[in-house]
């Protein structure tokens, strides 16, 4: 609908370790423990992915796992800003942990990641995230570019919020 370009940094790790790249293989001794990977490896990764799609000139992009941490997000700001671009806003799917245990478990079972059939791994990176990506809703509430949108519910029902939101934007 808006002509964004998605990047996830879930789909670059898993890319680079299933070709057992340098950095999948580095990325790999991480996610196996539910630790998130470096900021130097996935900065990395990200800028190589944004510097590669900016030939089809996308009108935007939307940073699907990224940044985790504060260093992420002002390297971010200032490699899109070398590139004439900027961070619009922050959304955010807000959902109970528990919920999200439960929906990892399940997509476990469909998807053949080993990373979401451990109960204990996905409890340590859901701590994992509290520690240092949780920081990022108050980075970008003083920037009055972060957006709360409430997870729960059907696929249609979280689009439209989601869209709502975009569509403001």
């Amino acid at each position: 609908n808006y002509q964004l370009i998605h990047l996830s940094t879930g789909d670059m790790f898993r890319y680079n370790m299933k070709n057992g790249t340098e950095l999948g293989k580095l990325a790999k001794t991480y996610t196996e423990k539910g630790h998130l990977v470096p900021d130097s490896v996935t900065n990395e990764m990200l800028k190589d992915e944004v510097n590669r799609r900016l030939e089809k000139k996308p009108k935007g992009f939307i940073f699907d796992g990224y940044p985790r941490t504060k260093d992420q997000a002002e390297v971010l700001t200032d490699f899109l800003k070398e590139k004439g671009m900027q961070i619009n806003a922050m959304v955010a799917l807000e959902v109970d942990d528990e919920v999200l245990v439960k929906r990892l478990l399940e997509r476990g079972k469909s998807s053949g990641r080993a990373d979401d059939a451990n109960e204990a791994v996905i409890r340590e990176r859901i701590a994992e995230y509290y520690r240092k990506t949780d920081i990022l809703k108050e980075y970008y509430q003083a920037e009055d570019k972060y957006y709360g949108v409430d997870g729960v519910g059907s696929i249609e029902d979280i689009t439209k919020r989601l869209s709502g939101v975009i569509d403001k934007l």
